[in-house]
């Protein structure tokens, strides 16, 4: 898997080096034609669709799509894999393609762009787009579209399977189903409908316990079949009795019954609530002690559950957690191949990679389920929850992560974000770069940082550049975290200060641009949240060194000032914040304290 991760990443540049093998089009008329195969399904029409309207924004000309018969034009893209592709292609194995896999492929005058069904095809177009057209769609709002009146491309021979089976950028830009298409995610976050290549479906997606065995409908006639706590049946903050039989059978019927009101879903979740106090009857503790963690009752649970409803869905798989109390692997216990396990890094230090010293722990942990389990999915966390709008420099790591997480043989990767609102801190950046990064680890991920930052914030982006180099220097040796509070060493005014006058030179060079500018605008209002709530600690650190204070004298000025930008602009949604927080804090609130001063 690695090793076709990377000659992905080559063979995409080879149309720009390599020799010229096929012409699409010269001086903005179409050179080729472009075939639909005969039983072409929904998905592989929007990509046949995607790739002319593509095309020709790319290159001005207009491209013909006819249908594929026995005579095959001798310049041609042959899009999915039909017949025609077929006897064109006979070295290529259709029948034994992923659903995912794609094939990109030249011979003389004629182009493959193909894949498994149902998803190949379309993430081949797409990735023949970007890696052959050097199209980019940053956002659902933005993208780059280069011209190109003369397209040729050079000999091409991809064959690729994604690393990760199920890729999930959990930031709130990412959840528009064609650019998380056109960026190869499958979460069903985005909505992905079945005429686009549909997506992962769930039923249920986490901490389902109690969605599963109600308490108030349960717990009068069963307290046994919750969690003994300190020697008393208790449902407040707690867990279930996994080792209870009764309670095993009924939740066997009941993730029956969920999944027959969803026929759709391939992953059922049967996991843990969000807390702690599990279960320390005498059953569970003994089994809990021999396997030396909590994940003994856990997976032993799940794995009668998923044995049990396998005779009626061979097709699903059981989805659980090992998470903070349940994240230590088990002794002996092995999941079964129908159960996942998804490991959460909660506790870690985004700061650092997750294999350095300062995640130790996690990553002895993230090594041992990989020994033992064959889906092992991971829940990452690449925001503040407590301060959405906040600068939480993680950015450097999120490649290197992707690429611990491939080297351990994960399956699938949830990267949880900030999922409420628009104009987080780079939500834009990060959900490109992890969209990009999940497709392909092996990719460079300061290139694409900086390739997005280019693209997507044009002549500010060497400021920008600066300012992350900036606070991901201000912040060695902190412990980030995803609950961090607004006291980091880099919430200094010495730092601020400089970071300050760098989104200040970023919009000086976008002032009059009128694409660029809201969105550079975005930055200094995420700088603008840590001002506010710091302000007289500021102040004072700014008097101590003799320095000059860089915004209004008035709090309440800067607040009101702060707010309006937080509204955003009717005529661009995307600029709209409605959630400082996890927890709902809006804009208002926030500012509410400070337009009393």
């Amino acid at each position: 898997m690695k090793t076709l991760a990377i000659i992905l990443s080559l063979a995409t540049a080879m149309p720009l080096l390599g020799r010229a093998e096929l012409t699409l089009a010269k001086d903005g008329k179409a050179e080729c034609v472009i075939l639909r195969e005969p039983g072409t399904t929904a998905p592989e029409q929007y990509a046949l669709n995607e790739l002319a309207e593509t095309l020709k924004q790319v290159t001005g000309a207009q491209f013909t799509v006819q249908e594929a018969g026995e005579d095959v034009p001798e310049h041609a893209i042959i899009v999915g894999p039909g017949p025609a592709a077929k006897a064109l292609f006979p070295d290529v194995p259709f029948d034994q393609l992923g659903q995912e896999e794609i094939v990109i492929k030249t011979s003389g005058g004629r182009l493959l762009l193909a894949g498994g069904r149902p998803r190949g095809t379309l993430y081949a177009v797409a990735q023949f787009l970007q890696g052959s057209c050097g199209v980019r769609w940053w956002t659902p709002w933005a993208s780059q579209i280069p011209s190109r009146p003369t397209l040729t491309v050079g000999a091409l021979d991809v064959r690729y399977a994604p690393v990760f089976e199920s890729r999930d950028p959990f930031w709130f830009p990412a959840f528009n189903a064609a650019w998380a298409v056109r960026n190869f995610s499958n979460s069903q976050s985005a909505g992905i409908p079945e005429n686009l290549g549909g997506c992962i479906r769930y039923k249920g997606f986490v901490h389902t316990f109690y969605p599963l065995v109600p308490p108030a409908e349960h717990f009068a006639a069963h307290p046994e079949w919750f969690a003994e706590v300190n020697g008393k049946r208790v449902t407040n903050n707690a867990q279930l009795c996994l080792m209870n039989q009764e309670l095993r059978d009924f939740v066997v019927n009941r993730v029956k019954e969920w999944l027959r009101e969803s026929p759709e879903a391939r992953i059922v979740s049967v996991s843990q609530n969000d807390c702690f106090n599990p279960c320390t009857c005498p059953l569970c503790k003994a089994k809990d002690d021999a396997e030396g963690s909590h994940a003994g009752t856990m997976l032993d649970f799940v794995n009668y559950v998923a044995e049990k409803i396998e005779p009626e869905f061979p097709q699903v798989a059981i989805d659980t957690l090992a998470y903070q109390y349940t994240r230590k692997p088990p002794k002996t216990i092995r999941p079964r191949p129908n159960v996942i396990v998804r490991l959460c890094s909660i506790e870690c230090n985004f700061r650092e990679p997750l294999d350095a010293p300062a995640n130790a722990a996690f990553a002895d942990d993230i090594r041992g389920w990989s020994a033992i389990c064959n889906r092992l999915y991971i829940w990452d966390y690449t925001t503040d929850f407590g301060h959405y709008v906040q600068p939480h420099p993680n950015w450097f790591v999120l490649g290197p992560n992707l690429r611990f997480f491939a080297a351990n043989h994960v399956r699938g990767v949830f990267e949880q974000g900030a999922y409420q609102s628009y104009a987080s801190e780079f939500s834009e950046l990060r959900a490109w770069v992890l969209a990009q990064l999940l497709w392909n680890p092996a990719k460079g991920d300061r290139a694409l940082i900086n390739e997005f930052l280019d693209g997507y914030y044009g002549p500010a982006a060497t400021p920008i550049r600066h300012y992350l180099e900036l606070m991901h220097g201000a912040s060695a040796g902190w412990n980030l975290t995803c609950f961090s509070k607004t006291d980091t060493p880099f919430d200094q005014f010495k730092t601020l200060a400089q970071a300050e006058q760098l989104w200040r030179d970023a919009e000086a060079a976008v002032a009059d641009d009128a694409t660029f500018l809201p969105r550079v605008q975005r930055g200094r209002m995420w700088l603008g949240y840590v001002w506010l709530s710091l302000w007289d600690k500021l102040r004072q650190e700014c008097t101590d060194a003799g320095g000059t204070w860089p915004l209004p004298a008035s709090r309440k000025e800067f607040a009101e000032a702060w707010l309006k930008l937080a509204e955003g602009d009717p005529a661009l949604p995307w600029t709209k914040v409605t959630h400082v927080n996890e927890s709902g804090r809006t804009p208002a609130q926030f500012v509410a304290p400070f337009l009393k001063d």
